[in-house]
C-alpha cells in the first residue's frame, strides 16, 4: 500500500490502518463514534493526502478543464471555490471535484483518489497542467473550534475567510493553500502543504487539546449525516449529474460532455435521483439494499450507516424522481427495514456556514 507523509505519525495516536484505494490510511484512532462526536463539538483532524491535486496555469489548461465539467469555471471569481464533476462523453461522472481560483491565470483543483489516474490522463498533453498529488499533503481540520485553532497557529488569513473561499499563504515558512471547506458539515478548513511540511503541520495541530485525530470511519459517518456523496458509491460513470442530485449546479449555458443526453434526461423527467434517506431506529440502511415502494422494487441504497449525531440510520439512495420528495416511506433490504426520504442535510446543526464578527 502507498503511504502518505503522515503515515509514521499514526502510530503515536493508536491508529487502525486499512487499505483505501491502495493507500494505507487510518480507519479510526480512539473509535468512530467518539471521533465523529468530537468533530461535531470541537475539532477533528483528518489525513486526506491520498486525494489528487492539480495546478492549472494559463488559458490552455483552464479552457481544457472548463470543457470537462458541467460548471462555468471560467466565470469563477478569484478566491472562490466551486464544486463540480468531470464527465465522460455520455455525461456520466468520472469524478466530483473542487476548484479554487487562485488568480486570473491559476486554479487549484482537488480530485479523488480512485479516479486520479483517469483524470490525470484527461489532462495529458495539455500545456499548463501540473499534477502535484504525489508532492502534496492534505489535512482537514473540521469542527466548530477549527478557526480559533488556526488563528492560534498564526494563520490570521482565516479570520475573514468565508465559506467556500480559499487562498495561498505561508505557515512557518512553508507554502500553504487553505480553503474553508470540508466533508463534514462543520466549520472546517482544508490545508495543502508540501510533503516535507506535513508531519510538522499534523503535530502542531494535534498539540491543541481541542483537536483529535480522526479516520475514514468518522469521515464517512459525518458526510452521510449531511448528505455529501461518495465517489464510487453514490457517484459513478454510469450516472449523470441529474441522477446524482447536482441539477442546481449545472451551467446549462456552457458546453460540457454529454450535454445533449443530460438535457434530454432533464426534459423527460423520469430519471432516478440521489436522495437522502433515514430510518426510525438505530438500524442502518446499507449499500446495495433494494428499496421497495408498495411492494415494488423502485431503487437501491448507495451508502448508509448509523448517524451518531442523530441516533438513527442515515444514507443515500437512487430513487425515482417522482418518489424523492421528503416523507416517502420505503422498505429496504430483505427484512423490509422502514426508511423515509429526507431533505439534505439530515443533520441540521452543522456549523459550516458559521459567520464571525471579530
Amino acid at each position: 500500500m502507498r503511504q502518505t507523509s503522515l503515515h509514521d505519525e499514526y502510530a503515536a495516536s493508536g491508529a487502525k490502518v486499512v487499505d483505501f484505494h491502495g493507500w494505507a490510511l487510518p480507519v479510526q484512532f480512539a473509535g468512530i463514534v467518539q471521533e465523529h462526536l468530537h468533530t461535531r463539538s470541537e475539532a477533528g483532524l483528518f489525513d486526506c493526502s491520498h486525494m489528487g491535486e492539480f495546478l492549472l496555469r494559463g488559458p490552455d489548461a483552464i479552457d481544457a478543464f472548463d470543457k470537462m465539467v458541467y460548471s462555468d469555471m471560467k466565470g469563477l471569481r478569484i478566491g472562490l471555490c466551486r464544486y463540480s464533476a468531470i464527465l465522460n462523453d455520455q455525461g456520466g461522472i468520472i469524478d466530483d471535484c473542487v476548484a479554487l481560483r487562485l488568480s486570473d491565470a491559476e486554479y487549484y483543483l482537488v480530485t479523488n483518489a480512485g479516479p486520479l489516474d483517469e483524470v490525470n490522463a484527461l489532462f495529458a498533453g495539455v500545456p499548463g497542467v501540473e499534477n502535484i498529488s504525489d508532492a502534496t499533503t492534505k489535512v482537514d481540520l473540521q469542527g466548530p473550534k477549527a478557526r480559533a485553532i488556526l488563528l492560534a497557529e498564526g494563520l490570521e488569513c482565516v479570520r475573514d475567510l468565508k465559506y467556500w473561499n480559499g487562498l495561498r499563504t505561508t505557515w512557518r515558512g512553508h507554502d500553504l493553500v487553505i480553503t474553508r471547506a470540508g466533508y463534514t458539515g462543520e466549520l472546517g478548513y482544508e490545508l495543502f502543504v508540501p510533503n516535507a511540511a506535513g508531519p510538522e503541520l499534523w503535530r502542531a495541530l494535534l498539540a491543541h487539546p481541542e483537536v483529535a485525530p480522526c479516520g475514514l470511519g468518522a469521515r464517512d459517518t459525518l458526510r452521510t449525516e449531511v448528505g455529501y456523496p461518495l465517489n464510487g458509491e453514490d457517484l459513478a460513470p454510469t450516472k449523470t449529474p441529474l441522477e446524482c442530485g447536482m441539477e442546481r449546479f449545472i451551467a446549462w449555458d456552457t458546453e460540457f460532455p454529454g450535454k445533449a443526453a443530460i438535457a434530454a434526461q432533464r426534459d423527460a423527467g423520469n430519471h432516478t435521483v440521489l436522495t437522502a434517506i433515514k430510518t426510525d431506529s438505530r438500524r442502518a440502511p446499507r449499500h446495495g439494499m433494494e428499496l421497495k415502494h408498495n411492494g415494488e422494487v423502485v431503487g437501491v441504497v448507495t451508502s448508509g450507516t448509523f448517524g451518531p449525531s442523530v441516533s438513527f440510520g442515515v444514507g443515500l439512495a437512487d430513487i425515482p424522481k417522482a418518489l424523492s420528495a421528503p416523507g416517502t416511506v420505503l422498505a429496504a433490504g430483505p427484512k423490509d427495514l422502514m426508511v423515509e426520504t429526507a431533505g439534505i442535510p439530515i443533520y441540521t446543526d452543522g456549523t459550516c456556514r458559521m459567520k464571525f464578527t471579530d
